[in-house]
This record gives C-alpha cells, structure tokens and sequence, in this order.
C-alpha cells in the first residue's frame, strides 16, 4: 500500500464514494417503485420493467446484493481514507479523516443519491438494474450463504421466514388509492370506481321500489281500463295481477305488446298476454353485485323482491343498480333528492317524509339508522312506534328532527338539525 501514491488513494476513494452512493440509490429506487405502476409497464413489454419486477420477485437477495455492496466498498474507504489521513496529518488525520469520511459518506453516499431515488424511482431503479442483474448471478453463492445464515438466525429467536406478504389490494386499499387519484381521475369516474366498491354493501332492499310504488295491472280489469293504463304508463315494464299484488301472474313488456297487437290488428287481452315474460323473482337482502351479475346471466332486466314467506316488497331493475354506480340517467316519476330536501341558513335541512334514507347519508354525509328503515317516515315511525303529531321533536343519534306535518298516517315532512352545520350542497342531476 505504501508503493500507491496519495493522489491515487484519493481518486479510489472517491470512486468508493461513488459506488456507494450508487448501491444506496438503488436500494431506495427499487424500494420505493410503484408496484402496480412497474407490473403495468412490464406487461406493457417494457424491458427496463420487467428486469426490475425480476430482481423484486425476490426482495430477500436483492436486499443482501446491495447490503453487501454498499458495506463492502464503505469499509474499504474507510480503511484508505484513514491512510489518506495518516499520511496527510500523521496520527491526528486518523480523526479528520473519520470526521472527513463520515461527513462525505453521509451527504453524498447516503442522503443524496436516497433523496433523488425516492423523487424520482424509475429513473434510478430502471438504469441501475442494468448492472445489478448480472451483479446478483456473480454474487449469488456469497448472498445464498448470507440468507441462510440471516434465516437461521431469524428462526433462532422464533421469527417465521416462511411468511408471504401478498401484494393483493384489500378493498379498504383499494379506496383509498381511487379517493388519492385526485388528479389522474375525474371526480365523476372516482365516484363511480366507489360506487362500484359499495355494491357488496348495498342489497336490492335499498334502491327497490317499494311495493306500494309498483305500477301494475289488473288483467280482471275491463279492457278499456287496461288500455287507459298502458297508454299512460311511463314504464317499459308492468306487472301483471290478479285482484291484488300478491297475485302476480307475469311481467308484461309494454311496447312488445303494442307491437303484437298493431302486427295482428286484434287489440285484445289475449294478444297483449303474448308479450307476457314469466316474473323474476329476486330474495330480499341479495347484494347488488350479486343481483347484477345474476340479471345477466337470467337474461332479465327486471325482478320482484320478495321476503323468506314469498311475499313480494318490491321491484328491482337493471337501471336501479346501473344508477346507483353512474348516477340518475333514466326518466323517473319520483322526485330527486334535490326536490326532497331544502337547507336552511341556520345549518338545518328540511326534509320530505318520503326521502332516501341512504341518499340523505351520501349526501350530507350523516349517519342515520339504515337497516330498520328506506325513508325518513319509515325511520321516524321505526323509532317512534306510533303516528306521532304535528311539533313532535324526536333526536336520533347527534340530530334533532321536529315533525311539521303529518297526513294519511305518514310523516309528510320534517326539520332536521344536525349539530354539525351542514356542509355538502345537493345539486340536481342532469
């Protein structure tokens, strides 16, 4: 060592300096890649990408690749560095080159090159994996020895090395990645993306149209009665009864049956029976991810909900559970939530009896009763157990409601006080 001249031993230094820096870059780079975004880009046949999502598919060795580079070179400079010292200040550079070298190490083998890794991984990752590759085939019977005595040591003091951390996303993950992608999605299609999550949480209970809202008909009805209620009918759909609901015979496809009599030119019950669809019934509590994929493999747009006695509660289609990822997009003859509900100055909302429970919650972001109850009047008379009067206040959870007016035993609007002041604004749907 004494033959190598100073000049030389600085420049070998600093080349240590150097290639530390470059192992550390390429631990953090590495570390720090986006997983999802690094699988996308292999699949995508990136090169770079797919050496990389190489080297992680086994983190353990590429860790002690890069331990024993790192270690390795920061120890050989840290011998010439003090011989650098010695012959520069005699014993007291044996302290300014630890202080010196420490100080170097620190700055631009450590904190630097870890920094620019973490802001910008791909840059660093992709380029240094070129070279870590073939590094890791080189180094492979030192880094197996490593492992094996790192996992002996691990079992030793009881710690599994046979444990596997999957990289699958939990859908609480998956949530809140779509609620951080603020600026990559637009907020409608981070709506949906969590409308689509919630579909598992919803049952067909809660967006049905209730048995006392189905529109059907009787067919024991006069004919002329029955052609007044096609022709005025809104819906593409009718149920078809016999003196009550609970009597439902079929599921009638209006303009089907429009065009089979206008074909035949009998404009009879008979043939309108032809358009007639055997009805669909759906169980009470069915998700409606469930139901969705069960109305496409039936074939079926529409479906009568009924309980574990068979009576019918009532009526899920295709377009609820569609409206309930993307939005209102069909004609409905109900009223919106921005039509049953008017805010105050004061931070209180009043409320018609017949709103949403679960839209009032999504709106405004409170947290009334759902599973009891779909609408106000059905929560107020659920906690209640009784019709009350005009001026009665009832306080469910952190919100005062005052009940201002009751008529045909239903509670037909209410005042609700939440202790928060209201926030969120309801706009109407397009």
């Amino acid at each position: 060592m004494e033959d190598i001249s100073t000049t030389t031993l600085i420049i070998t230094l600093v080349i240590m300096v150097l290639i530390s820096a470059y192992f550390s870059g390429s631990e953090t780079g590495m570390m720090t890649l986006n997983r999802y975004r690094l699988r996308h880009l292999a699949k995508q046949g990136n090169k770079s990408a797919r050496r990389v999502e190489k080297l992680l598919r086994t983190p353990d060795r590429l860790i002690s690749l890069v331990l024993i580079g790192n270690n390795l070179v920061n120890i050989l400079a840290s011998a010439l560095a003090t011989i650098v010292g010695m012959r520069l200040y005699g014993d007291a550079g044996v302290a300014i080159a630890t202080g010196v070298l420490t100080f170097v190490v620190l700055i631009f083998a450590e904190v630097l090159p870890k920094t620019v890794a973490a802001l910008y991984p791909e840059k660093v990752a992709f380029p240094s994996s070129v070279l870590l590759a073939p590094l890791q085939v080189i180094m492979m019977p030192l880094v197996w020895l490593l492992n094996m005595i790192t996992r002996i040591l691990m079992r030793t003091v009881g710690i599994r090395t046979d444990a596997v951390v999957s990289a699958a996303l939990t859908k609480d993950e998956l949530r809140t990645i779509v609620n951080e992608s603020k600026s990559k999605i637009s907020q409608r299609n981070q709506d949906m993306l969590l409308s689509v999550l919630d579909l598992e949480k919803v049952s067909v209970n809660d967006i049905m149209v209730p048995r006392n809202e189905i529109v059907g008909i009787d067919i024991n009805d006069d004919w002329k009665s029955i052609v007044r209620q096609l022709t005025h009918s809104p819906h593409g759909r009718i149920v078809l009864y016999r003196e009550s609901l609970d009597d439902a015979i079929s599921m009638l496809r209006v303009r089907e049956a429009y065009r089979l009599m206008t074909e035949k030119k009998e404009f009879t019950k008979e043939v309108m029976l032809r358009a007639a669809d055997e009805i669909y019934f759906v169980p009470e509590g069915t998700p409606l991810s469930t139901q969705l994929i069960k109305f496409q493999r039936n074939k079926k747009k529409v479906g009568l909900v009924v309980d574990e006695y068979g009576d019918i509660q009532g009526l899920i289609t295709v377009e609820d559970i569609l409206e309930e990822i993307v939005g209102d997009f069909t004609t409905s003859m109900s009223p919106s939530l921005a039509e049953e509900v008017t805010p105050q100055n004061d931070g209180s909302v009043i409320i018609e009896g017949s709103a949403n429970i679960r839209d009032l919650n999504k709106a405004f972001n409170w947290h009334f009763p759902e599973e009891e109850a779909r609408t106000v009047n059905g929560m107020l008379l659920e906690a209640l157990e009784e019709i009350p009067a005009a001026g009665t206040r009832v306080n469910i959870g952190q919100y005062d409601i005052d009940i201002l007016d009751v008529q045909d035993n239903m509670i037909k609007q209410v005042k609700v006080t939440p202790v928060t002041p209201l926030k969120t604004s309801i706009q109407s749907a397009e």
